[in-house]
């Protein structure tokens, strides 16, 4: 895109994200994320566009310093996070900084989207990176007192997998499965993710390949370890309490609830009896594992005192009769039977907040052709993602409700209807910001979920899918037998 700028234009550059967000100085949450801190973050990485990386003869070079500024830059890349399919493209983001600057009167000479994805690829991961990760723990330290869970800040921790195009660069990063032909497969990205139970933000998130040595969800978790603080709560399903997992986080001063281990077996007759089928144990430590070097391993105690305690699922329709819970609370006075069961239903949250991501948000199979560029999208999802659960947190405490009440796809569309607008200047559009900050709040604790955590629904699917072949060769082969006639 060209641009050829009017007298008296202006750029905001890192303020146009904010006002674009619909915030105001008088909402909670308001300075989770600033124009200063935006700057800080392209500072840190080191990210500059003073130097284009292109030819003196391009015409392109001369915007990416003038047009594509580094805030232009970032607010047309969470466009592209915000905006679903046709819209999500790098022509669609052009078009939508073309009616940007129209709107400030600057003239548009033409819709390359050259100079956009040249400035895009200098935004770098650690920039989007640094900012979702910085306003997730800004808006957690600002909750009020009573949304904690009897003091903790419960974290929930799974897994979960992403696609993207089939190039050479992703698959020699992210390789396919090996259950699939060479050339029939897609590169898969793993991912553990670690949320917040009071905001819904993704506090971090660690990736590798599907496959390997040490690149498994466990794996991935021990690297997020740094993330955890004392006064905080991790909740996980059964795939994650092993001894040695169980033994870090109470090094670091965590408390956990999960599920008993597959590999173990809960034996009520054994332990200090704290009521019918609610004990406590004694875990001994296990043979040293692989991963774990000897200085850790000799640090850590000899045994773990586990509160077990089983609790009885009589709910038509759920595959589990009973659930053996597992707990480092093993006060029963204080944290009795019935809230720990209840905060390891609500570990079911996690499993909504990257059905968000990934179906509400359509990130599940990514676009980019190499993995730093596919890193960069993920992350930059995940700022847009962030950036739409803080619109929930400030439409909760004016609803005064749960943020988990809301409905995530109508904050979502909300921002994403008025992203362009919210940006103009108030004396440009002619329409008051108060009211589309109101009307934005308004809408959020409007729009509610029916709590169903009872819900019972079969996994099928009524609408059948059109009913299109599976590629079972590669795509060169299929087409040499279309052009002989040999080929369906």
């Amino acid at each position: 895109m060209s641009f050829t700028p009017a007298r008296g234009g202006a750029d905001r550059s890192y303020d146009l994200v904010r006002q674009s967000l619909l915030q105001s100085d008088s909402l909670p949450f308001s300075d989770a994320l600033t124009s200063e801190q935006i700057e800080q973050a392209f500072v840190a990485e080191g990210v500059s566009f003073g130097d284009t990386g292109c030819d003196a003869n391009e015409a392109l070079s001369e915007h990416l310093g003038t047009v594509y500024t580094m805030g232009v830059t970032l607010w047309a890349m969470l466009s592209q996070a915000l905006l679903t399919d046709v819209q999500r493209s790098c022509r669609s983001a052009v078009q939508r900084v073309a009616v940007y600057y129209a709107l400030l009167g600057v003239d548009v000479s033409s819709k390359n989207t050259g100079a956009y994805c040249r400035a895009r690829a200098k935004v770098t991961e650690g920039v989007v990176r640094r900012l979702a990760k910085g306003m997730a723990e800004r808006c957690e330290s600002a909750v009020p007192s009573e949304w904690l869970w009897k003091g903790f800040r419960p974290r929930l921790i799974d897994g979960t997998t992403f696609s993207m195009p089939d190039t050479e660069e992703n698959q020699a990063e992210y390789p396919q499965s090996k259950t699939q032909a060479e050339g029939l497969g897609f590169p898969i990205l793993r991912a553990v993710a670690v949320t917040s139970l009071i905001t819904g933000m993704v506090l971090d998130l660690a990736t590798g390949p599907y496959a390997g040595k040490e690149t498994g969800e466990t794996a991935l978790l021990r690297s997020l370890f740094g993330i955890f603080r004392r006064g905080d709560l991790a909740v996980f399903d059964r795939y994650y309490a092993g001894w040695f997992r169980l033994a870090l986080l109470q090094e670091l001063g965590v408390e956990f609830v999960t599920l008993l281990h597959q590999f173990r077996e809960a034996n009520f007759h054994r332990g200090r009896r704290l009521g019918q089928r609610d004990h406590v144990v004694a875990w001994p430590k296990p043979a040293k594992p692989q991963w774990l070097d000897h200085e850790t391993y000799d640090r850590l105690p000899a045994e773990l005192e586990i509160r077990e305690l089983q609790v009885s699922v009589d709910i038509p329709g759920f595959r589990s009769e009973s659930l053996v819970v597992i707990t480092s609370l093993c006060n029963h006075r204080v944290y009795s039977r019935r809230d720990v069961a209840a905060l390891y239903r609500r570990r079911w949250l996690v499993e909504l907040e990257l059905r968000d991501i990934k179906s509400t948000m359509q990130l599940d199979v990514l676009r980019r052709k190499t993995p730093a560029a596919v890193r960069q999208e993920l992350w930059t999802g995940l700022l847009a993602y962030n950036l739409v659960r803080q619109s929930m947190l400030q439409s909760a405490l004016s609803g005064e409700c749960s943020a988990h009440e809301l409905s995530f796809a109508a904050s979502l569309q909300m921002l994403a209807n008025t992203w362009v607008l919210a940006a103009i200047p108030p004396t440009q559009t002619g329409v008051g910001r108060e009211s589309l900050v109101a009307l934005r709040v308004q809408n959020g604790h409007a729009q509610r979920v029916a709590n169903r955590p009872d819900r019972v629904e079969p996994r099928a699917v009524k609408r059948r899918p059109a009913p299109i072949a599976l590629l079972t060769e590669l795509r060169e082969t299929a087409r040499a037998k279309l052009i002989a006639g040999t080929g369906t």
